[in-house]
């Protein structure tokens, strides 16, 4: 099992950028890829970025590709969401996920273990 802990949302500017923190604690972090999604209200949970258990490899949706990148630190047990040129699109609370299965990560929301309760983003415009 493993406890997902979200920070560094909050509000952000049309433009700007925002840097989101997942810290984990439990199994061993190395042993799961990771995911970030995001929600707006009535709308579905969506995928955004994910990255395998090494950090070798990593996908994004087309709508944040080239905006925002996704890294994990193994030795601090952390998954980071960078958050550049962002839009008011990007409004959604974010939530990063776990998954111990596969080694290659994947865009399902179904396939992902463990979840963070998430924070929220706000962007202005």
């Amino acid at each position: 099992q493993v406890q997902l802990v979200e920070s560094g949302g909050g509000l952000g500017q049309a433009g700007g950028s925002l840097r989101l923190s997942c810290a984990a604690s439990g199994r061993t972090f190395s042993t799961y890829a990771m995911g970030w999604f995001r929600q707006t209200p009535g709308k579905e949970r969506e995928f955004v970025a994910a990255i395998s258990r090494t950090g070798a490899m990593t996908y994004y949706a087309d709508s944040v590709k080239g905006r925002f990148t996704i890294s994990r630190d193994n030795a601090k047990n952390a998954v980071y969401l960078q958050m550049n040129s962002l839009k008011p699109e990007d409004t959604a609370v974010y939530y990063c996920a776990a998954d111990y299965l596969r080694t290659i990560p994947t865009r399902n929301k179904i396939d992902y273990d463990y979840w963070g309760q998430g924070t929220q983003v706000t962007v202005s415009s």
